[in-house]
């Protein structure tokens, strides 16, 4: 097969791989002002990552919305996270929102360090929330936090995948890199802990979490990239690891703020040359399975 070179052509990627689509585990939805600031934000990507980041689809939100079920993903998350204490619950309430009205989105909801996290934690369970989303550098806290310690528990009691944006690159924060993430896992290792951006550029190091924690996957965000490859290069001894961990890697990519189309990240899984059966794991199978969504037909 021929990888995708533009998005026009990702539709006929997947169905030579005999998939139904595309199941996506790390897409953002944002409140509208929220997601202003966030493009206002990558448009300062010079000052704040030190190269330009044009963020590819600058769209509304319906228009998103076409494009992805023009690109055949079949199910995708919100991915709401706060950078300060206040934010989670609306952020969840608004999250809870945006899913009763897109059916192919799949209700997620984030939580922070501070008094009340269980309450509304254990409200966005009961309310549907089937996925969660930290994300440790741009919060600026310790995962490990005891204060969250029963947020975990009830994570790992409910069996719901929990992306951690926890690896150090493009940006370091006071507790990224996997040992805060292993502190958690050592208390709960029963938590599906989804890392994202593969623990970029720490790949080795997050990798060594799902050899030892069975419900730990990494997804694929950014990944493999040209962009990401200038900063966050693939080891070369990395893609063997990936092959025996198959079903644990997960489709990510960051719609819709990231700095090329959407079929690149295609193209670059593409390119590590793993196989089709690799692949079909990483576009569907692993993301439907920890969803919940039908097996594709064999």
């Amino acid at each position: 097969m021929t990888a995708p070179r533009s998005d026009a052509e990702v539709p006929a990627y997947w169905r030579g791989l005999g998939l139904p689509g595309l199941v996506d585990m790390h897409v953002h939805f944002l409140p509208e002002r929220m997601q202003q600031k966030v493009w206002a934000y990558f448009d300062a990507g010079e000052e704040n990552y030190g190269a330009s980041w044009p963020v590819e689809y600058r769209l509304s939100e319906q228009e998103r919305l076409a494009r992805l079920r023009t690109l055949g993903v079949l199910a995708f998350p919100s991915l709401p996270y706060p950078h300060k204490p206040g934010m989670a619950a609306w952020l969840n309430e608004w999250s809870a929102d945006f899913a009763r009205r897109t059916p192919d989105c799949v209700q997620s909801a984030t939580f922070f360090p501070e008094p009340g996290v269980v309450d509304y934690v254990e409200a966005a369970i009961e309310g549907g929330a089937r996925m969660f989303k930290v994300h440790v550098q741009v919060g600026g806290f310790d995962p490990a936090a005891p204060v969250l310690d029963p947020v975990w528990g009830l994570l790992a009691d409910a069996c719901l995948p929990v992306t951690i944006h926890s690896g150090s690159s493009p940006m370091p924060g006071p507790h990224t890199g996997p040992k805060p993430v292993k502190a958690v896992l050592a208390r709960h290792p029963r938590l599906t802990a989804v890392i994202a951006h593969m623990g970029m550029h720490e790949y080795h190091e997050h990798l060594d979490l799902a050899v030892g924690f069975d419900r730990v996957h990494l997804d694929t965000t950014m990944f493999g990239t040209d962009y990401v490859e200038r900063f966050a290069p693939l080891p070369g001894d990395l893609p063997p690891r990936l092959d025996e961990m198959r079903d644990r890697i997960v489709l990510g990519t960051d719609f819709p703020t990231i700095p090329y189309a959407y079929a690149h990240q295609i193209e670059a899984l593409h390119r590590l040359d793993l196989g089709a059966e690799w692949m079909r794991g990483v576009l569907y199978d692993n993301g439907a399975r920890l969803l919940g969504l039908p097996p594709r037909d064999e």
